[in-house]
């Protein structure tokens, strides 16, 4: 079986981070990091690449309080990839990301975010599904973000459920 990172936080998203949508208290019932290490190794995945997914969370974390955040929105931007940031992204995630950004579903900022936290994962390449995973976890973890998440939300869980049928 051949997991990764970004495996690892589907697998958390889905076992902890989707239970406080669920009118969980924020935190209730959530492990520490060695407790959690613990039962995602038990879940079969691989030590590294929990300390890796666990790295990658905090990252994000580091990111929200970060000046980041604080940095004056310009409407009339264009987002330009970066060579790194082209082989990473296929045309099909450039594409989303910045239709994303131009129906304003995010700010430039959380675009910033998202595409950092993309270029964190140590895959060579990312695919559409796997971009919107991260827009996913990302979207969860901003306040303010709740119609966007959503929106993805449902077209990451859509397509789920139409390939298992």
């Amino acid at each position: 079986m051949k997991e990764n990172v970004l495996d690892v936080l589907m697998y958390l998203f889905e076992n902890y981070m989707d239970h406080e949508e669920e009118g969980e208290e924020e935190g209730a019932n959530q492990p520490d990091n060695a407790a959690l290490s613990i039962e995602l190794q038990q879940a079969g995945f691989h030590e590294s690449d929990i300390n890796k997914a666990i790295s990658w969370l905090e990252g994000l974390s580091d990111l929200q309080d970060s000046e980041l955040n604080d940095v004056i929105q310009n409407t009339k931007s264009f987002r330009v990839f970066s060579e790194q940031e082209k082989r990473k992204l296929n045309r099909d995630c450039m594409g989303f990301i910045l239709f994303m950004d131009h129906i304003g579903a995010f700010n430039q900022n959380l675009r910033e975010i998202i595409i950092d936290r993309v270029m964190a994962l140590e895959a060579p390449e990312i695919d559409l599904e796997q971009l919107k995973w991260v827009m996913l976890l990302v979207l969860f973890n901003q306040p303010g973000n709740e119609a966007a998440f959503e929106w993805i939300e449902d077209v990451v869980f859509d397509e789920i459920s139409s390939s298992i049928h």
